[in-house]
């Protein structure tokens, strides 16, 4: 059975908290992209417009796109660059912000679906694809909204 690597990441910008949160993950399997994602992970400029919430959102709509598409028996390896969630994920840190504790019980539930799974975290530079995602969704963001740069002007 082919393993299959995730990668996901989050950012928020211009600004964190409080800015635009954008979300991204890939998935492959032998080499070939089986799936890719990205988009707002909150509504910008709001309170829950995070870093950490874009992070998490990435994780849990790739494992929900895996559960969607029957790859729980098959062996997953998440990687990414966020030492928290990599390292809440694991057990190793407690959860304690209230805006991640649902986010983290959602992931925390999808991954209790999967016969073989793990995390481990990467540097930036080894998640290189994910983070282009993410940085296209926040330039989307713009061009789907040009509102949104009159509110980075001011």
């Amino acid at each position: 059975m082919a393993e299959i690597q995730v990668y996901f990441d989050g950012l928020c910008q211009p600004i964190n908290p409080g800015g635009i949160a954008c979300y991204a993950f890939l998935i492959k399997s032998e080499g070939r992209v089986l799936r890719k994602d990205r988009g707002l992970a909150a509504e910008p400029f709001s309170k829950g417009a995070t870093n950490n919430v874009a992070e998490y959102t990435a994780l849990i709509r790739a494992l929900e796109w895996l559960v969607s598409n029957g790859k729980e028996r098959e062996p997953v390896r998440v990687r990414g660059d966020s030492r928290l969630v990599i390292s809440q994920m694991r057990g190793e840190f407690k959860v304690k912000a209230k805006a991640i504790v649902p986010l983290f019980q959602k992931a925390a539930l999808l991954t209790k679906k999967f016969a073989d799974i793990s995390f481990g975290w990467i540097p930036r530079e080894e998640n290189r694809e994910a983070d282009k995602l993410s940085e296209e969704a926040y330039n989307n963001a713009f061009l789907d909204n040009p509102r949104l740069l009159d509110r980075i002007k001011k």
